[in-house]
């Protein structure tokens, strides 16, 4: 199977969604497909290597094509859906035309169906909530007009009823779609993955009475690293790893500020944004794993972390927020603990309890480390496979 792959942003991109997208994209490669994967060119100079920066190794089957990007952003913006509607016009260069981007996918369902294939669309957020939602969210984040609120919700709508196939990273998304534009069919659920060494083993837990707890990820108000802090503060001994958060942006210096005004400079560590490889390895200095969103209508329906899979496959426990989203994959006393939202004295609590109990700790891990062989990439891929082969056998047939 063909399938042609667009992610209109510059690339490598050091964020979730570069990540997702190339592991996606090489898994899918990784089964057989040849895949072609369409993005704008790197802006570091020397652009890195895709495949190196992800630790990949390259693929004869995935190509990454690169638009030019000059001039004003409405100019690029362009340029780059021009490409993608020339080139996917005809069904010459591909079965499937795959794509997370709202805009893009938008575009191409507008072509008639007879001249190009398949598209799906994989969403991972209702765009008009998160936009209203935005300013609560990320520091600095403008208001959104109501004339672009109303654009982006006629947006979905086309969308999901326009596209041949449409993913969702949480069942919460897919219930909260159906509800604002009614059922659809060929919508499946597929949460996002993990990469896992063949050779992985389950190395017992040791978490002692000073236990180092770590929490991976972007460190927006709505992520809860300020409802850690506070937790810690209430556990005497334990230290803090926070890894990731992006000197150019202001939610940096707010939660090292923060830091600074409970106390913790002597016992907290910020490791800073770390190369996607290098994140295993900063976790496995951890003892506890930490997930503590916020309750906001982003995290309980739409989120599917990728830490959350990679907490799974270090094999640690995990304490997350009790939020549906995450109980998608979670469960209570089996494969975490889970505790309400936005408390940090319920966190402080599930951290001192884990740290006095060995057996639990042990047990939840260990969970945790097999429940992460049933979301690697390329059981995801494989997820996309059955969809996509669904959707191109009959678009084939018509062509006879």
């Amino acid at each position: 199977m063909r399938i042609r792959y667009y992610s209109d942003t510059r690339f490598p991109l050091e964020r979730a969604n570069g990540i997702q997208t190339m592991h996606t994209c090489h898994a899918l490669a990784g089964r057989g497909h040849t895949v072609t994967l369409v993005v704008r060119p790197d802006t570091e100079e020397p652009p890195r290597d895709p495949f190196a920066y992800y630790g990949l190794p390259p693929s004869g089957r995935l190509s990454i094509v690169q638009v030019p990007a000059h001039g004003t952003p409405l100019a690029r913006r362009l340029r780059y859906l021009a490409h993608a509607l020339t080139r996917t016009i005809g069904r010459r260069q591909a079965d499937i035309v795959f794509t997370r981007d709202l805009g893009t996918a938008s575009a191409l369902i507008g072509l008639p169906r007879m001249l190009r294939p398949p598209v799906v669309y994989e969403s991972h957020a209702f765009s008009p909530e998160f936009a209203r939602a935005l300013p609560t969210m990320l520091s600095g984040a403008k208001r959104a007009s109501a004339t672009k609120l109303d654009r982006l919700t006629r947006r979905e709508r086309r969308v999901w009823s326009g596209a041949d196939g449409y993913v969702t990273i949480t069942t919460g998304l897919a219930l909260e779609l159906a509800t604002h534009f009614g059922s659809r069919r060929r919508a499946t659920v597929i949460p996002d993955g993990v990469s896992l060494r063949p050779d992985r083993q389950f190395v017992e837990p040791r978490v002692g009475s000073a236990p180092v707890v770590a929490y991976a990820g972007h460190l927006y108000p709505w992520k809860g690293v300020d409802v850690l802090l506070q937790a810690l503060v209430a556990v005497p001994g334990a230290r803090g790893l926070i890894i990731g958060g992006h000197p150019g942006e202001p939610d940096l210096a707010r939660t090292q500020a923060r830091a600074r005004e409970l106390g913790l400079e002597e016992s907290l560590t910020f490791a800073g944004a770390v190369a996607p490889t290098e994140v295993d390895a900063r976790l496995a200095q951890a003892e506890i794993l930490v997930l503590p969103n916020t309750g906001t209508k982003i995290s309980a329906r739409y989120t599917s972390p990728l830490k959350l899979f990679e907490y799974l496959a270090a094999g640690k426990p995990i304490i997350a927020s009790d939020l549906p989203a995450l109980r998608e994959v979670l469960r209570h006393e089996e494969n975490c603990l889970l505790t309400p939202a936005g408390d940090p004295r319920a966190l402080a609590e599930a951290i001192v309890r884990l740290a006095t109990d060995p057996a639990l700790c042990e047990r939840l891990a260990r969970q945790a480390f097999a429940d992460a062989t049933q979301y690697s990439w390329d059981r995801r891929a494989a997820r996309l496979e059955r969809l996509f082969e669904v959707l191109v056998k009959p678009a084939r047939e018509t062509r006879q």
